[in-house]
């Protein structure tokens, strides 16, 4: 029995212990607060209370709240398993002393919270006061506040608290409480900016120190405050761009409204002097630039930029620039700014670097060696938008903030200014944010492609629409199937493809890169050459050098070799102009020469008196046949052993010119006259004269006028008629005097031996010869017919 009960009471424990640990005593509630709301011109009858539940709630031990007010004759209360609960007290118990508390409790205990003992008063929370107005003043850095009290003054005194700010910012600035502690119902706002519109509100409490709730703030008010002269200068600025003119500069000068404009800015005054310290606007010392804005332009925080003038200005000059800004109630202090000499601007700032941290672009540079720098200017441009703004002179970091946009090219640039004067700017590209390019480069040929090579351009993308740094080309070509890329510094816009195929079509396109992307440009086909430029005209003059080679060097060959070409094409013929083959005969002579000067002086004159019994009689004097004799009669002395040169025909028979034409045709044997002893003197004699022939062996052809005996016949017997034959002998013997008979005979003898040839001088044609007349011609007559040749005793010698 025993046992059995000791077994029941530890069953009844352990379950008892399994149920506890699924709950716990609930916490005290923490931070009790309640509140009495303003409804209309009272206050409610409900007052809503809120707590701090502490400890664990669980469902099989829910925890309960009872919210409990008590006042003198009164007591309420409200249960609910939520942190805050709500009291109708029918009448809101006004001046009386309530009491609140809560208590939390379940099946393992309750406990209370702390007890509130607070004047009604402590609980309430009235309206914003109402009727807001702010009302500006004749003081242009005051405005006057006034509003209405959201509850009457006998149900409960009221403290004020007021804010403002200027329209457009987000902080606000509090007057202090202790200025409205006072029941009132207007206060005066000071040490406001002039021309600025303001913000204000206005909110209430229980003037009760320590009671109460502030109210909500009220619907804002704003106004704003008069007009000031302005009390800063404005903001000078300047672009400067070449000029059109060499040596000169085009400056733009540009300015922002003052800080403290302290009022619409009607207009600016400018003065420009040179470095002779003389007024550049004409006759007025200011230049007045009027300026038409409206109230918002000059509420709104973003200072307005207004373009002054512009100058031409040379790059040996330096100009001085003053500004001011006027409104409605006066006039600003200038503004002063240098544009110095081109060669001599000042240093600039070293270093420069910008990049992009979470929306702004922030820049960082080192200041340059001068000391004299009195501030900076940090512009930023981009397109045909330009802003800037100051840096004090021991900044050397700063941030660009505003209204940038991504994927626009911003170029920054920083100014060291030296009292007025501009230094050089130190300048650098950068992007807010980069993507990749809109559109890709245009590529095109320029002139006409090559056999193995063609020159590739294009144009870079506008600014506008590269949305970053292009950091490289690739340049693509293909032709087939086969493409070729090529990768391009972003810095070229053409490029030489080499080593092509000729006579090839090729298609290529060019992308363009940043680090965010790339895209590609549109086609360009071209086709190389067949030939390469200038080939074909190398081709042909090589061919036209080599040609001329071969022809010069033939006619050197020809001028070198031109005795053997001579004797292989052009035979050795002698010249039949200098044949003497005609001057022999001392019958007819046609051609009268003066005697030359190494002719031998011994001269023996035979006059004739009729020719024709002379020719008769050489005729039958002569053994050989009349054909032979025809011929020999038309031989001369060959090697110039003559000096006669006029051929004559010794026969004047007209019948026999066929025979001798035939005889002429074939070949002759030249005969030279080599001695006669037929001539005694000058007289002749009655005894026939033999004449010694020496037969010469030359095959040289017959000479026109011996070839046509006829012609020369006819032509001697004219000239016989005419004039008389006077021929004369000349003979080489060494002795003057032609007349010795035994020179004669022995050169006869020794004619075989050594033969000195005779020339035959004619007498000249010029003399004077009568002719005969018919008493005369008897005289002309010789008495016998006398031969003037001796018979040749050797015949011929064959050919």
């Amino acid at each position: 029995m025993v046992s059995a009960r000791v077994l029941q009471l530890l069953v009844l424990a352990c379950l008892g212990s399994a149920l506890l640990a699924r709950g716990d005593r609930p916490g005290k509630p923490e931070n009790l607060s309640c509140i009495a709301l303003q409804r209309q011109t009272f206050i409610s009858s409900n007052i809503s209370c809120s707590w701090v539940p502490v400890g664990r709630q669980t469902t099989d031990v829910p925890t309960t709240y009872t919210l409990f007010l008590v006042y003198t004759d009164a007591s309420y209360n409200v249960s609910t398993h939520e942190n805050s609960a709500q009291i109708n007290t029918n009448v809101f118990p006004n001046f009386m002393e309530l009491e609140i508390w809560v208590e939390a409790h379940n099946k393992l205990g309750a406990i209370e919270s702390e007890h509130l003992k607070k004047d009604a008063g402590y609980f309430v929370k009235t309206n914003p006061p109402a009727d807001v107005k702010v009302i500006p003043e004749n003081f242009p850095t005051s405005l006057l506040i006034n509003w209405n009290r959201p509850i009457s003054k006998q149900n409960l005194g009221l403290t004020y608290q007021i804010r403002f700010r200027p329209n457009g910012s987000q902080s606000w600035t509090y007057v202090p409480l202790v200025d409205t502690a006072r029941d009132i119902l207007s206060f005066r706002l000071q040490n406001l900016k002039p021309h600025t519109v303001y913000v204000t509100q206005v909110r209430c409490k229980n003037a009760k120190e320590g009671y109460g709730q502030w109210s909500e703030w009220s619907t804002s008010a704003t106004n704003r405050t008069p007009e000031k002269r302005p009390t800063s200068k404005p903001d000078l600025w300047k672009i400067v761009a070449e000029g059109d003119s060499i040596n000169e500069r085009r400056v733009r000068f540009m300015c922002k409204d003052p800080v403290s404009a302290n009022g619409r800015i009607i207009r600016f005054d400018i003065k420009i002097q040179n470095q002779k310290d003389k007024v550049k606007n004409g006759s007025l010392d200011w230049e007045r630039i009027p300026v038409n804005r409206s109230e918002a332009d000059s509420s709104s925080n973003q200072r307005e930029i207004t373009f002054l003038k512009e100058i031409h200005l040379a790059d040996k000059k330096f100009v001085k620039v003053y500004v001011t800004a006027s409104n409605s109630m006066g006039k600003s202090a200038p503004a002063f700014l240098a544009i110095p000499e081109k060669t001599h601007e000042l240093a600039p700032v070293e270093e420069l670097r910008v990049f992009p941290e979470r929306g702004q672009l922030l820049l960082e540079w080192k200041p340059p060696n001068n000391t004299s720098v009195s501030e900076y200017v940090v512009e930023w441009v981009t397109g045909d938008k330009i802003d800037w703004k100051r840096e004090n002179r021991s900044t050397s970091r700063t941030a660009i903030r505003g209204n940038l946009e991504k994927f626009v090219c911003y170029t920054i640039s920083v100014y060291p200014i030296y009292s007025g004067w501009t230094g050089k700017p130190a300048s650098v590209e950068a992007f807010l944010e980069q993507g990749a390019p809109l559109e890709g480069p245009i590529v095109r040929l320029k002139g006409k492609p090559g056999r193995n090579e063609a020159e590739l351009v294009w144009t870079e993308i506008p600014q506008q629409r590269r949305r970053g740094f292009i950091t490289h080309y690739t340049l693509f070509y293909t032709s087939g199937t086969e493409v070729h890329a090529v990768r391009v510094p972003a810095n070229t816009t053409s490029y030489t493809l080499k080593s092509l195929s000729g006579n090839t079509k090729y298609d290529t396109w060019i992308n363009a890169s940043t680090i965010q992307g790339s895209k590609s440009g549109f086609n360009h086909s071209f086709t190389t050459l067949k030939y390469a430029p200038g080939e074909i005209e190398f081709i042909v003059v090589g061919v036209s050098l080599g040609f001329l080679f071969v022809v010069v060097m033939t006619m050197l060959l020809c001028l070198y070799k031109k005795d053997v070409l001579k004797r292989n094409f052009w035979p050795q013929i002698p010249n039949p102009g200098e044949s003497t083959i005609g001057n022999w005969s001392p019958d007819y002579p046609l051609k009268s020469e003066t005697p030359k000067e190494n002719c031998l002086s011994g001269i023996s004159v035979l006059n004739v008196c009729d020719g024709k019994s002379v020719f008769e009689e050489d005729k039958t004097s002569l053994p050989l046949k009349k054909d032979k004799y025809l011929s020999e009669e038309h031989s001369s002395g060959i090697g110039g052993s003559s000096c006669m040169s006029s051929p004559r025909q010794s026969v004047s028979d007209s019948d026999e010119g066929g025979d001798m034409a035939d005889t002429t045709a074939s070949t002759v044997q030249y005969s030279s006259v080599v001695a006669s002893n037929g001539y005694k003197g000058q007289t002749p004699s009655s005894q026939p004269q033999q004449a010694i022939f020496s037969r010469s062996e030359s095959t040289q052809p017959l000479l026109d006028s011996e070839e046509n005996p006829d012609m020369l016949v006819q032509e001697g017997s004219k000239q016989s008629h005419r004039f008389p034959q006077q021929p004369c002998f000349t003979h080489t013997v060494g002795n003057e005097d032609g007349s010795n008979p035994a020179d004669f005979n022995q050169l006869e003898m020794e004619r075989h031996e050594v033969l000195e040839p005779m020339h035959f001088c004619p007498l000249e044609e010029d003399s004077e010869q009568t002719t005969p007349t018919d008493d005369q011609s008897a005289d002309w007559l010789p008495a016998a017919q006398v031969s003037s040749y001796m018979p040749q005793l050797g015949g011929y010698r064959p050919q």
